[in-house]
């Protein structure tokens, strides 16, 4: 704090160390009267700060709000409201505002909550309650009216610092605005009531995971030390992150993103499609499967598509050589579901106690049919997986990267995420499975998913390396889905540096 008391004009912070709990509280979530009034004195001790300095404006903001645009006060102060908060993300359907409030006080469902919250409708908006996150405009005379503590003397309503100063909001005359125009930051999610500490540092993680997905890198300040990360396997023999070298930005991001999570991995340099000639695909003694064409285009495979198996096929041939007995494979446009890597520990340890006999669990997956999947009823959350497509996260054992091996795909190439259902025998294409006799791979995935694509085909910032190829024989034929094929539907999805990864588009 001493270091950076010369980037303002003043630094006031004061400490207190006791209590920590107050006599009525059962956990986090079990605040007594003190303790919100702790809280609407510390706001309104800022508040009277503020006024005394003859300060313009005070910005609120509490600490597990995450503001990641650096025009914030600009653009909040641009606006011209007395009260005006910027919305928050967060993971959930959560945020900083409410549209609607009872007659008691408390939080009213309107049709315009989810449109504003999801940015459906995009502006500022009058609401009733904004929290966490907000600028007062102290030069306005009906400001000078409002209060967190002591509450207006006329207040019944449940004694919660949110809703106090929502009421003096209403009895003041201000009204507040919440402002979805620019994407600001992120809200962590309150905890539920069984949660600890540690629970909230998670969803905190996933916090930032979240906002590194949007293009946020959270770095360290320089003025603060951040406690070491003991990254570890899970229990996996190992993990295998692909990535292609010419795409360092997606490497950075992943690996961040596991660090985060305290999880290490291996980086796999993926095969570059487009560095690879139609000679040298022959060399490597890839062959096109007879009769293939992409069921949505029309084409053949593409360079990419080959340069994506290829990776996938490299870590099988390792797990081989190696003895790996179960390993976990991840893609480089991995979003990752909250409370992952304690959700992979479970799973694993789940497989194990089950004694469950398996070759291959999706993680992350677009599941094809709308079929009902049946149930695992010795692991939890784990389910018969059918057609299925991606390879964005995977588990793999050693018995089935053999399985795979043994088919020799390469002499018979098709996507990788078409080979894996033709192993398992899900797939409908009976001309396809005749070329692979053998197709006993047991294939599970987990229910819900725990991984997702970080950008779908057609959103902003969605990025192909193979969809914009060319094909695996001649390199006079380009595929470009942002030209002559836009109009087609992209259900099996992009292939994001060679790696194939998602579209929300059905079949």
């Amino acid at each position: 704090m001493e270091s950076v008391r010369p980037l303002y004009r003043s630094v006031v912070w004061r400490a207190q160390e006791a209590p920590r709990w107050y006599p009525e509280e059962t956990g986090p979530k079990e605040w007594p009267k003190e303790r919100y009034e702790h809280v609407m004195r510390l706001r309104q001790e800022a508040l009277d700060y503020a006024r005394k300095n003859k300060a313009d404006y005070i910005l609120y903001t509490d600490a597990d709000n995450v503001l990641t645009n650096h025009e914030t006060l600009q653009l909040l102060m641009a606006e011209n409201k007395t009260l005006v908060a910027p919305m928050l993300d967060s993971q959930t359907g959560f945020s900083n505002f409410w549209c609607g409030i009872t007659p008691q006080g408390f939080y009213r469902r309107t049709p315009d909550y989810y449109p504003t919250r999801n940015r459906q409708r995009v502006g500022c908006f009058a609401v009733p309650m904004v929290h966490s996150t907000f600028l007062l405009d102290l030069r306005k005379e009906e400001s000078s009216n409002l209060a967190f503590h002591p509450p207006h003397p006329n207040y019944t309503w449940t004694f919660d610092d949110i809703i106090v100063f929502a009421y003096a909001c209403m009895a003041s005359g201000v009204q507040g605005y919440v402002c979805n125009e620019h994407r600001i930051g992120y809200i962590n999610v309150p905890p539920l009531a069984h949660h600890d500490l540690e629970d909230d540092q998670l969803n905190f993680v996933h916090l930032m995971l979240e906002a590194m997905v949007e293009g946020f890198p959270f770095t360290p300040s320089q003025y603060v030390s951040l406690p070491e990360k003991n990254p570890d396997k899970m229990g996996f023999d190992e993990i295998f992150l692909i990535n292609l070298l010419r795409r360092p930005e997606r490497r950075e991001r992943m690996l961040r993103s596991l660090y985060e999570q305290e999880i290490s991995c291996r980086v796999l340099d993926a095969v570059d499609g487009r560095a690879l000639n139609s000679s040298d695909i022959k060399k490597l003694g890839v062959n096109l499967l007879p009769g293939f064409y992409d069921p949505f285009s029309g084409r053949t495979l593409t360079k990419g598509e080959v340069g994506c198996f290829l990776s996938h096929y490299k870590i099988w041939q390792e797990i081989v050589d190696r003895q790996l007995e179960v390993t976990l494979v991840f893609e480089d446009d991995v979003r990752f579901e909250s409370y992952f890597k304690r959700k992979m520990i479970r799973l694993l340890n789940d497989v194990r106690t089950a004694e469950l006999e398996w070759d291959l669990i999706y993680i992350g997956r677009k599941q094809v049919t709308t079929d009902p999947e049946k149930s695992v009823e010795t692991v939890r959350n784990l389910v018969e997986a059918d057609y299925s497509y991606w390879t964005l996260c995977y588990m793999i054992s050693l018995q089935g990267a053999q399985k795979l091996l043994n088919a020799d795909p390469l002499s018979k190439m098709l996507p990788v995420d078409e080979f894996l259902p033709i192993m398992s025998d899900t797939h409908p294409n009976k001309e396809y499975k005749n070329h692979f006799p053998t197709r006993d791979l047991k294939v599970f995935s987990v229910h819900p998913l725990l991984a997702f694509p970080t950008h779908y085909t057609g959103e902003p910032f969605w990025l192909s390396d193979t969809e914009t190829s060319t094909l695996w024989d001649d390199d006079n034929v380009r595929t470009d889905w942002s030209g002559s094929q836009k109009t087609l539907k992209d259900s099996r999805g992009k292939i994001h540096g060679g790696l194939r990864s998602g579209s929300r588009d059905e079949l």
